[in-house]
């Protein structure tokens, strides 16, 4: 009974590797296809080149970069570029002004601007929403305040939802609103306004009334810095300094084009003053106040499924924010502020404006006091990472503007590329010699066990190029060679303590178990050993020796996998072959060749005889004991 569940258990290991295996390899086969991907591991700067772009740093209002604030824009961008794994590029300033970004590959135009520009997190107060028509009807102009076409987002009904939690069902997503936070407790949106219509007169009769002609641009601006006024005298603002800047940001919110391209990027972003702005959506127009929380004031950002209220997570994706101490603070101050508003829409409104984009601007239903909020909307899982991402690296201290991009040859190339691979394959074949010279036929699960950790490492490279963005390096091709004695290490442990076990006169079988139990304990120490080695040097190291440690510790992963799945039950099945279990002179487990001891024999009567010398007849006997156990 004990062979047959070793046995079982074997083929359940090594049917767990195929299926892994399988798995790793259908994943290859659809990214490749679906996702985007490659049959090749994707190679880092050193040996596929890249792309090298100048950045020169642009401040508001034109005052000079110190050294502390170059420094920072160089960790974010570097956070920015490795943020889905190693991306090996290289980061560094130039003549304690610019900034030099070499990435490995062909970047997308998307990449590069993720680059260049400032992820500027600012919340706003809303004065003015509407949104904007390609060609407004006769008729019909905006009015201050958003009263024409989809009205601002309203509040949930009921009691509001408690500081610090979200509501259960997610908002809808309109022009006006585009993702909405739960955390300022607007979960829905009015239903949209219809387009008023012109009534219907019987054939040959006039109209009672002429539609009215739509406003000038002058009556336009007034009304718009009448409102404008209104919500600076809310944040404390005199009379006289709100009129003046509600006058000069109605003149640019008339003159803003939402359906222009372009047209948001020439638009004034001053933290003090109100601004003109657009929605993501290019049709919704907004006045919104000075900035009252900068994105700096974020702590943390994350993203993944809402939690419901029992705890288990639901289909609604969130990117959840928390705010440091001062952060919580004004966050409290503003939604108290806004919630007395309620009776003057827009004015209850906090835009939250990325990037000079407003991407959402809801209605605040309570006051938030521990600083916790939550973005919810139309998001899938990578957007919520990609705005989780933003946010969490924080706000550039300043934009870019790029002063070259060129393309740049490999450092090393295909030339050190190979001979890296050659340095492995030479590596390789002397562990396959000295396993066979040693282990004679045993020797074989050694090589068989090296393809494997050969092929599974290779997939999962290949599957990491393509999902996290791993390239592989120089460091990274060493880091993989190392790894080859690591894993032959692991197979020579168990192979000696098998023979120590043989020597003391136990059946193959019972020593292929016992052999394993003493040798795992030694394989997962060092294993383990390696393991803390690489993170301890991926955590303290940057650029390309986080490679050689990311690879490291990914191959030390893998060899205890194969060890596991692959080499020991190999050999529980093999132990119970005649070749092997009779313990035939090239099979690497020839008791004799060993020296093999007799173990004491039972004489009957309490009595033991001495261990005599072991012969073909009592080492027959012996294996037969063991073959019989199997």
């Amino acid at each position: 009974m004990a062979g047959s569940s070793a046995k079982k258990s074997a083929l359940r290991s090594l049917s767990a590797l195929l299926a892994l295996a399988i798995g790793l390899v259908l994943l290859v086969a659809g990214l490749h296809q679906w996702g985007g991907g490659q049959l090749t591991p994707r190679l880092g700067l050193d040996l596929e080149g890249g792309t090298e772009m100048v950045l020169a740093p642009v401040t508001e209002g034109g005052a000079a970069v110190n050294p502390g604030q170059l420094d920072r824009a160089v960790e974010i961008i570097r956070q920015r570029i490795d943020a889905n794994g190693v991306a090996e590029s290289e980061i560094s300033t130039q003549g304690g002004r610019n900034i030099v970004v070499a990435i490995p590959g062909t970047p997308t135009q998307d990449q590069l601007e993720a680059i260049r520009k400032p992820s500027q997190l600012r919340f706003r107060s809303v004065f003015v929403q509407d949104v904007e028509t390609a060609t407004p009807p006769a008729g019909t102009a905006p009015t201050p305040g958003g009263t024409t076409g989809t009205p601002a987002p309203t509040g949930t009904t009921g009691t509001p939802a408690p500081s610090g939690s979200a509501a259960a069902t997610p908002p809808p997503t309109t022009a006006a609103n585009g993702v909405v936070p739960e955390a300022l407790r607007a979960a829905t949106t009015a239903p949209t306004t219809p387009p008023a219509t012109t009534p219907t007169t019987p054939a040959g009769t006039a109209p009672a009334t002429e539609a009215p002609a739509p406003p000038t641009n002058a009556q336009l601006e007034a009304a718009i810095a009448s409102q404008a006024s209104k919500g600076l005298l809310t944040l404390g603002w005199d009379q006289k300094k709100a009129d003046q800047a509600a006058a000069k940001v109605a003149k640019e919110y008339v003159a803003l084009n939402c359906h222009q391209a372009g047209a948001i990027d020439e638009a004034p972003d001053l933290k003090d003053a109100p601004m003109a702005t657009c929605g993501e959506d290019g049709v919704t127009k907004y006045v919104l106040g000075p900035v009252e929380i900068d994105g700096s004031e974020i702590q943390d950002a994350t993203s993944g499924y809402q939690p419901g209220p029992n705890g288990q997570p639901t289909s609604i994706v969130e990117v959840a924010l928390s705010f440091k101490d001062a952060g919580k603070a004004k966050f409290a101050e503003v939604t108290r502020r806004l919630v007395g508003q309620q009776s003057q829409p827009p004015l209850d409104q906090f835009a939250v404006v990325l990037d000079k984009r407003v991407i959402t601007a809801p209605q605040a239903r309570a006051v938030i006091t521990d600083g916790r909020a939550s973005i919810t909307g139309s998001f899938t899982l990578d957007s919520a990472k990609r705005l989780a991402q933003q946010l969490k690296f924080g706000a550039l201290p300043m934009s870019f503007a790029l002063q070259t991009n060129d393309t740049i040859t490999p450092q090393l190339g295909e030339e050190q590329l190979r001979l890296g691979i050659l340095a492995g394959v030479i590596g390789l074949l002397l562990v396959v010699v000295y396993s066979l010279f040693q282990y004679r036929a045993l020797g074989m699960v050694t090589v068989l066990s090296l393809v494997v950790a050969t092929g599974l490492t290779y997939l999962t490279l290949v599957v990491l190029g393509t999902t996290h963005g791993f390239r592989l390096t120089m460091a990274g091709v060493t880091g993989t060679i190392v790894a080859i004695g690591v894993t032959a290490d692991s197979f020579i442990v168990y192979f000696e303590r098998i023979r120590d076990e043989v020597r003391e006169g136990r059946p193959l079988v019972a020593a292929v178990e016992t052999g394993w139990k003493r040798a795992r304990r030694t394989i997962i120490i060092a294993d383990a050993v390696n393991m803390l080695a690489a993170v301890v040097l991926y955590v303290l190291a940057s650029s390309n020796v986080r490679g050689f440690a990311f690879t490291l510790g990914l191959t030390t992963l893998i060899d205890l996998a194969v060890v596991v799945l692959f080499t020991h039950p190999m050999v529980q099945l093999l132990a119970r072959t005649e070749f092997f279990g009779h313990g035939h002179k090239w099979s690497g487990l020839d008791p004799e060749r060993l020296g093999a001891k007799e173990a004491p024999r039972y004489r009957g009567r309490g009595q033991f005889g001495p261990a005599g010398a072991t012969t073909t007849a009592t080492r027959t006997s012996r294996l037969a004991e063991g073959k019989a156990q199997a």
